[in-house]
């Protein structure tokens, strides 16, 4: 059974958050809504993907829409904070599915760029053909009558946004794990432990009893089960690589350290080409079958 789990609104503008955890990836998919008007939207969004088969599947995201389609929600918004590489996108499989718009942030293009070269693919990946909104630094929207403001947090990598919903949840990706156990890698191309260290105050200045999610949580020895909410007062405090007021210089070094023993995410070279196309799979050939490329020796 899938693990999921809701945070119930508090109040005006505060939504309903339901995570959805998805085990292979160890990735939390939020379905956030307005508990006045019954809109809501998905934020990243898992297509399940083996990279030994490379077979692709949508039974984790369409257990998402049953769930919405129970609640009696209308999704009137599909997001992603960034171009994920440890997951495949359902960006685009929603987008087909339901008729409704997706976005992630504007410096996507400036991520493609650099996944071309890496790729050698010079005429792969047009972000603004693939996704409708292309989201910046301050800009905002709504989500029925829940203001969403958009905040820049590069670091993992240099596009990745949060979406502060309302007024107590931010929806804060790869920036913080769980306070107990620490905040996100980065090492990937175009990343920087230096603007996460920004990124990571910049959230930190929100209002103490925000609701944080986070992107990615893989239990601890301690607590076992996954876990994906905490507030700034309690990352502020505890985090494990971040709370207390650690200086910028010590945390950089913590973060290159960790970083530095970790493996590249198993999927990673497999989806990103096909998450700067919002998770399209690559178009058939002329055999009627689809291929990746696969730099070799890169990494």
């Amino acid at each position: 059974m899938a693990l999921s789990r809701t945070s119930p609104s508090v109040g005006p503008q505060s939504p309903d958050v339901t995570g959805f955890y998805d085990r292979p990836t160890g990735s939390i998919q939020y379905l956030v809504s307005d508990p006045q008007t019954r809109k809501a939207a998905i934020i990243d969004a898992v297509m399940g993907f083996d990279p030994a088969s490379t077979a692709a599947d949508s039974s984790g995201v369409e257990h998402i829409l049953r769930y919405a389609e129970t609640e009696r929600l209308e999704i009137e918004w599909i997001l992603d904070t960034h171009p994920h590489a440890d997951h495949l996108m359902a960006s685009h499989w929603l987008k087909q599915r339901l008729g409704k718009p997706n976005a992630i942030g504007a410096k996507v293009k400036e991520i493609a760029a650099l996944w071309r070269g890496l790729y050698n693919m010079p005429d792969a990946f047009d972000p603004e053909a693939d996704f409708n909104h292309l989201l910046e630094d301050g800009d905002t929207f709504q989500i029925g009558t829940l203001p969403v403001r958009v905040m820049l947090s590069p670091g993992h990598t240099l596009g990745s946004i949060t979406y502060v919903v309302g007024g107590d949840a931010a929806f804060v990706h790869d920036t913080f794990m769980q306070p107990d156990a620490c905040t996100s890698r980065a090492d990937f191309p175009g990343g920087s432990a230096d603007m996460l260290y920004d990124s990571l105050q910049d959230i930190l200045a929100l209002p103490d009893p925000t609701r944080l999610f986070v992107g990615h949580d893989y239990g601890t020895a301690d607590r076992g089960i996954p876990t994906w909410e905490s507030t700034v007062q309690e990352q502020r405090r505890h985090n494990v690589h971040i709370g207390g007021g650690v200086p910028r210089n010590a945390y950089i070094e913590k973060r290159t350290a960790r970083d530095k023993t970790l493996n590249e995410p198993d999927r990673m070279l497999h989806v990103l080409q096909m998450n700067l196309r919002a998770g399209q799979l690559p178009q058939a050939e002329d055999d009627g079958e689809r291929y990746l490329k696969i730099p070799l020796n890169k990494f």
